[in-house]
């Protein structure tokens, strides 16, 4: 019996093991998506170890009327898939300012505000092997005070490119 125990035990450990993955140390590239009217990203991941890492990102949006600045702070979940397919899901949270001009009957207004928030962030990635990029797409629901839009609740669907250092 406890042959037959300590093998299946040996069993499940490889099997665990043949699933690992490798979470790079640094990636740096760009997240795109509508972001709450904030548009792209420019996002940083840090890998702490083999199953989490810290993502930061930082958006910004400079038009005619509307002036906007977007901090991320995320913390990372990763689970393989399969060879270079993993997903990932994670928590955190983040800061925001921005300053809107408009016009209405003549008249020019000057609106502006501050808002922190709280993330949630699901996604699947492709790391490729021959080159060090990453592909992913992720969902970020947010929920927050102080919304641009007197809206509390926020949410993200993105694509990202990252490159792998």
């Amino acid at each position: 019996m406890k042959k037959i125990l300590l093998s299946a035990l040996m069993l499940l450990g490889l099997a665990f093991t043949a699933q690992s993955q490798e979470i790079s140390k640094h990636a740096l590239g760009l997240r795109l998506g509508d972001n709450n009217g904030f548009g792209g990203e420019i996002s940083y991941q840090l890998g702490l170890n083999q199953k989490n890492r810290l993502e930061f990102d930082l958006g910004w949006r400079n038009s005619s009327d509307v002036d906007a600045i977007k901090g991320v702070a995320l913390y990372q979940w990763v689970w393989n898939i399969d060879g270079g397919f993993n997903w990932y899901a994670g928590v955190g949270g983040g800061l925001a300012a921005w300053d809107h001009d408009y016009y209405n009957n003549n008249y020019k207004y000057n609106d502006s505000g501050t808002y922190v928030f709280a993330a949630g962030d699901i996604g699947i990635e492709y790391r490729f092997k021959e080159v060090p990029l990453t592909l992913s797409l992720d969902a970020r629901p947010e929920i927050g005070s102080g919304y641009y839009d007197d809206d509390n609740f926020g949410f993200d669907v993105g694509f990202g490119v990252k490159f792998r250092f």
